[in-house]
């Protein structure tokens, strides 16, 4: 991947490749689950954050796939009916492909590997397969030339029994070029124990790992055709799909409406009715019912909107709740605040939450009118139905109904600009003279 951080640990839809695979095991119903590390302290918290039941075991030495899967050996030795090795690097795979590949195991087989038909399939590992059993797995270096012909390829993903799984797993041994433990030979080896062994079809995305950011790219586009489709087959509006990015966790009510070019981060809700307009940055935002939100507008963490709420163009609200009827139509910042209901924040307002070691918060009560180019220097309270002049500065709190002023008084001096004029043309036919 060419980057410091764990490759597992990069993201698509707002997700990291590993939240997508253990998300995709909790969806499926799987009873246990254990990821195998390497000495990445990352990739382990990213376990525990996402699933915190999961056991994490650390493979010490990378000695092969078989190697890192019996680095788990005592959660595999625990009795589980069935053992599935997925990968941390496969985000787009879904429930449905496990419960497929788990189905041969009910009738019988011991080892059951996820197969697809690539366009090209040029450095996959080849499946060989004679009667419905799957006899080996052939990567393509030692793969003769008809074997190179088979179109069926190894997804990698293995299904195993667990009343077998252990003693196929340490029967395989590294007596190969690389001197490692290769998973793949778990059919060969299930083969000399008479057991069972099958391949089962799945799409390519399923099994689709992610190496290059070229491949990052690829599976982030992937994702967001899934999400879009299946938000607007949930009711969402969309104007140009095409254009708009979704979280793997966004969430949509009734009659939503989103504009072209909408990027959604993590944990958005969008309530009935509400409409998201063009060019709009939301995450960690919940919009509530017929919200209307941009042009130009970004939602960031801990933002709630309340019903009927406007937040206009050029609008950044932050750890702030607007309560229903609210509105800020333009050009404000709205941060660590509460804005009662129905109050209107001016133009150019913004709230001055930080002192350069702490943040403050704001409150502005309900129908509050908080005149433009105001700036509220937090902490300091607003009561309800108050009035703050244009161009203020609020340092201290205004009690409900009363009217602020923190401006200088304006002074007009009459004639002014003329005497001005005549000054400076003065000024200049003496610099002329003296040419």
């Amino acid at each position: 991947m060419r980057s410091a951080r764990p490759k597992v640990l990069h993201a698509i839809a707002g997700r990291t490749l590993l939240a997508h695979v253990l998300e995709t095991l909790a969806e499926f119903g799987a009873s246990s689950t254990a990821v195998v590390v390497g000495s990445q302290d990352a990739v382990a918290a990213e376990v525990r954050r996402v699933a915190p039941a999961a056991s994490c075991f650390v493979q010490e030495r990378r000695r092969g796939t078989a190697h890192a899967v019996l680095a788990a050996k005592p959660a595999i030795a625990m009795g589980f009916d069935d053992i599935i090795v997925v990968f941390g690097d496969s985000p787009l795979l879904r429930p449905a492909a496990l419960a497929r590949l788990r189905m041969p195991l009910a009738a019988g087989a011991a080892v059951a590997v996820a197969a697809f038909r690539p366009t090209d399939p040029t450095g996959y590992g080849r499946l060989i397969v004679q009667s419905d059993e799957l006899v080996a797995i052939r990567e393509e270096v030692d793969a003769s030339e008809s074997e190179k012909a088979i179109g069926l390829c190894n997804g990698g993903i293995m299904a195993l029994s667990g009343r077998t799984a252990l003693a196929i797993l340490e029967r395989i041994d590294n007596r190969n070029r690389k001197g490692e433990y290769y998973l793949t030979e778990a059919v060969e080896v299930a083969r000399s124990m008479a057991l069972g062994t099958v391949a089962v079809e799945v799409e390519e995305e399923d099994v689709r790992g992610i190496n290059t950011k070229k491949e990052l790219a690829e599976a982030e586009a992937i994702a967001q055709q899934r999400l879009r489709k299946a938000a607007l087959e949930a009711g969402v509006t969309m104007i140009a799909p095409e254009t708009v990015f979704l979280a793997a966790d966004t969430s949509f009510g009734k009659d939503v409406v989103i504009e072209p070019y909408v990027v959604f981060g993590e944990k958005v809700s969008v309530d009935d009715g509400a409409v998201i307009h063009s060019f709009s940055h939301l995450a960690g935002a919940q919009i509530g019912k017929g919200a209307s939100v941009g042009p130009f507008a970004r939602l960031r963490p801990g933002t709630r909107l309340g019903e009927g709420v406007r937040i206009g163009n050029f609008v950044e609200v932050k750890e702030a709740t607007v309560e229903a009827g609210a509105k800020a139509n333009h050009l404000s910042y709205i941060g660590d605040a509460s804005v009662g209901a129905e109050a209107n924040i001016g133009a150019g307002t913004i709230t001055c939450n930080y002192d350069g070691t702490g943040k403050h918060r704001t409150e502005i009560g309900k129908k509050a009118f908080i005149g433009s180019n105001s700036a509220l220097v937090a902490p300091v309270a607003i009561g309800d139905g108050a009035y703050i002049g244009s161009g203020s500065v609020i340092t201290s709190d205004v009690p409900a109904e009363a009217l602020a002023l923190g401006r200088g008084r304006q002074v007009v001096k009459e004639g002014w600009a003329n005497r001005l004029r005549a000054l400076k043309s003065l000024g200049k036919r003496k610099a002329h003279s003296r040419d």
